[in-house]
């Protein structure tokens, strides 16, 4: 097994890596590599391995075998919170904020440092950097705003908000679209395209024109192995892609 080397700048790497669950092989060797700055989308038919794999990744569940590798640090056995301190981030398809404090409590929650003091948690620095955030993102002047009291769309760019605040060099966003309007949808597309070339993205997602809108490659796995790796155009083409989603998804 070979570990990849740092010299090129491979933000995520997984060889071999396997998932059992007792007798079921959820994912089965799975070897990728995601370039630092690549918006890499991982797509695939349902029960194709895909939020597994993230769990792997992001370490939700330990692998079965083989290794996964952090800008070439071997993380096969870091738990979570040592994972998110490197700088590896991540969304669920669930929301998992705070509902009911505020956009700008969940801010500082988030750029909070590591030594948590009273002096450090009532900083009013803090409360400004978080507006400072907000506004660049185009949600200023909701810092008040209970979190539940936002639009599901909101919510979603929220969370995104939240890793740049923690300054995660790697996002993995678990169907960043799901649920969205398509107006909602257009907006986190966009968020996602600011993104590019400033962190590392790699997303699951069942919408394929958002696919194609943000991705620089494409993972498609099938019964939890990889079918194919290439970039939007190949994928679009192959016969086999096409056979896996049963010839449905896309018209010349």
């Amino acid at each position: 097994m070979t570990q990849p080397e740092a010299k090129c700048q491979i933000a995520i790497s997984t060889r071999d890596v396997s998932k059992a669950f007792g007798a079921m092989l959820a994912v089965r060797k799975v070897s990728i590599d995601v370039a630092e700055g690549e918006v890499r989308a991982i797509i695939g038919p349902n029960g194709a391995g895909k939020t597994t794999l993230f769990n792997l990744i992001c370490g939700n569940l330990r692998c079965t075998s083989g290794r996964v590798y952090f800008f070439g640090q071997d993380i096969t056995e870091m738990p979570i919170h040592q994972r998110a301190r490197l700088g590896l981030g991540r969304t669920f398809q669930q929301n998992s904020l705070f509902p009911d404090l505020s956009v700008g409590e969940n801010l500082m929650l988030a750029t909070m440092p590591k030594k948590i003091s009273r002096r450090t948690f009532g900083s009013s620095q803090r409360g400004a950097a978080a507006e400072d955030i907000l506004q660049h993102y185009g949600l200023e002047g909701i810092g008040e705003t209970v979190v539940k009291e936002l639009s599901y769309g909101d919510q979603r760019k929220l969370e995104i908000i939240l890793g740049l605040a923690l300054q995660a060099k790697v996002f993995l966003l678990d169907e960043p679209t799901a649920g969205l309007s398509p107006k909602e949808t257009s907006e986190m597309v966009g968020l996602i395209s600011t993104l590019k070339g400033k962190a590392t993205i790699i997303l699951i997602e069942h919408d394929m024109d958002v696919v194609f809108d943000v991705a620089d490659k494409i993972t498609v796995l099938h019964f939890g192995e990889v079918l194919m790796d290439g970039d939007k155009e190949s994928i679009k083409a192959a016969p086999a892609v096409q056979q896996a989603y049963f010839g449905t998804l896309w018209k010349s």
